[in-house]
């Protein structure tokens, strides 16, 4: 009984997450590095994870759910309907990467990754993450 019992369960655990996982309507990249509240020197590297969509180089053009990343320090979302600023505060990462070494002088800063298309235009809704850190 025990182990029909523990099969049912898992049966379901299974086609529950299954449904979920393969959704396909969940997009979303997140920073795993620095976590969110970190003290950190400079330089440091700032890493992306993709949820729902590929990482791929500017130059493959705009494709359906592929596109690369940017990261914006200390400002907010830029214009959604305009190729992303590139700048001091806005670091395009057009190779595909998902880690960049940036130097930031010491002190608080905000870090928010902003994902765009081959053409530097964000998704809209934006597939963004933002984290608070302090640089030593």
């Amino acid at each position: 009984m025990k182990k029909l019992c523990f099969c049912l369960i898992a049966s379901l655990f299974f086609s529950l997450l299954a449904s979920v996982s393969f959704a396909g309507d969940f997009m979303a990249v997140t920073i795993t590095e620095p976590v969110n509240g970190a003290t950190v020197s400079s330089p440091l590297t700032v890493c992306m994870k993709p949820w729902g969509v590929e990482f791929e180089p500017a130059k493959k053009g705009v494709n359906p759910g592929k596109g690369h990343n940017h990261i914006l320090v200390d400002v907010g979302l830029p214009n959604l309907n305009q190729p992303i600023p590139k700048d001091a505060n806005h670091i395009h990462m057009g190779d595909g990467s998902s880690c960049k070494a940036i130097t930031l002088s010491s002190g608080k800063h905000t870090i928010r990754t902003l994902f765009g298309k081959g053409n530097h235009i964000p998704y809209n809704p934006p597939l963004s993450d933002t984290i608070e850190i302090t640089v030593r």
